[in-house]
């Protein structure tokens, strides 16, 4: 069986109007991109659990530790040096004295949390206090009614 050939080589100009409109559609798809929210950039800890432990009522500042040691400070990863200036430059703006709130993970070691606690001295923060999460209690039986 023969098939008829029919197709030409295109020798016109092309229109340029359907290539500006997919560029368009490609950036506004880009900016879109940009806004929407990457799941895996947020950091898990596991804090430990405890019960009555007292909290504070002055103002505070929090700095993160994850497993790994690494420092998160107002949500974004940073140096050891520079966790000094930026809580130096807390205490002083603040009017009242901070406190520092130590949000570790279970496996960080406790040198680390009095490493922590020391650099927050450093700079002019007196109080640290390590965040913990409460127990989860069991819910109450429910009593049967004669």
């Amino acid at each position: 069986m023969k098939f008829p050939r029919n197709a030409r080589i295109f020798r016109g100009q092309l229109d340029a109007a359907p290539f500006a409109a997919v560029f368009f559609l490609l950036v506004i798809f880009m900016m879109l991109g940009s806004l929407v929210y990457t799941p895996g950039a947020r950091l898990e800890l596991q804090l430990p659990r405890a019960d009555g432990l007292p909290g504070t009522d002055k103002p505070t500042v929090s700095v993160a530790v994850d497993a790994d040691g690494r420092l998160y400070y107002e949500n974004q990863w940073i140096e050891e040096n520079d966790l000094r200036g930026r809580l130096r430059e807390a205490a002083k703006k603040s009017p009242e004295p901070l406190t520092l709130v130590i949000q570790a993970d279970k496996s960080v070691s406790y040198e680390t949390c009095l490493r922590l606690a020391l650099l927050a001295r450093d700079a002019g923060i007196s109080e640290a206090l390590l965040a913990t999460l409460p127990r989860a209690y069991a819910a109450p039986a429910s009593r049967s009614r004669p």
